[in-house]
C-alpha cells in the first residue's frame, strides 16, 4: 500500500500533507512556493511510494466551483498528464483555511505564529487529507 499525498494548491504557495504507508494518519509535509512545486513533486515521488494524490478543490456554498478553480484546473490537468500512473482525486476543501486557523488557536499558538501563511497551508492540506481518510472509512 502506498501513501496518499494531499495538495492544497494556492496562487503563491502549495501546502502538502501525506499519510503513513498504511494510510492511517495524515501528517503535514511541507509548504512549497508554487514555482517550485513540480521539482518538489518529482523529487518526492521518486523516493516515496504514492498511490494516490488528492487535490483540494474549492467549492462555494451552492456547490459550484469557486473562482480559484481557474488556476487549480490547469495544475490538475498537468498533474494528471505528468503522473498518469497515480490516481488523482479532487476533494472539496471548503472551510479548511478557517479550520486551520481554529486548529492553531486551539493549539495555543500566539497571534504572530498564526499569521504564518506557510503553516496555515500545511495545516489546511492535513485537514483535507484527514477528512478524506475519515470519509473513506
Amino acid at each position: 500500500m502506498g501513501r496518499i499525498l494531499a495538495i492544497d494548491y494556492g496562487q503563491k504557495r502549495v501546502g502538502l500533507a501525506v499519510t503513513d504507508p498504511l494510510q492511517i494518519i495524515a501528517n503535514a509535509l511541507d509548504t512549497v512556493h508554487v514555482k517550485d512545486i513540480w521539482d518538489y513533486l518529482a523529487a518526492y515521488l521518486a523516493k516515496e511510494n504514492v498511490e494516490k494524490i488528492i487535490v483540494g478543490y474549492p467549492m462555494q456554498m451552492n456547490n459550484q466551483p469557486s473562482q480559484a478553480v481557474l488556476f487549480i484546473n490547469p495544475f490538475v490537468k498537468k498533474l494528471e498528464k505528468t503522473y498518469s500512473n497515480i490516481r488523482i482525486e479532487l476533494v472539496d476543501e471548503r472551510f479548511t483555511s478557517k479550520m486551520a486557523h481554529q486548529t492553531m488557536i486551539d493549539a495555543g499558538l500566539k497571534k504572530k505564529d498564526r499569521q504564518n501563511k506557510e503553516l496555515v497551508d500545511r495545516i489546511s492540506a492535513t485537514i483535507i487529507l484527514q477528512s478524506y481518510l475519515q470519509r473513506k472509512k
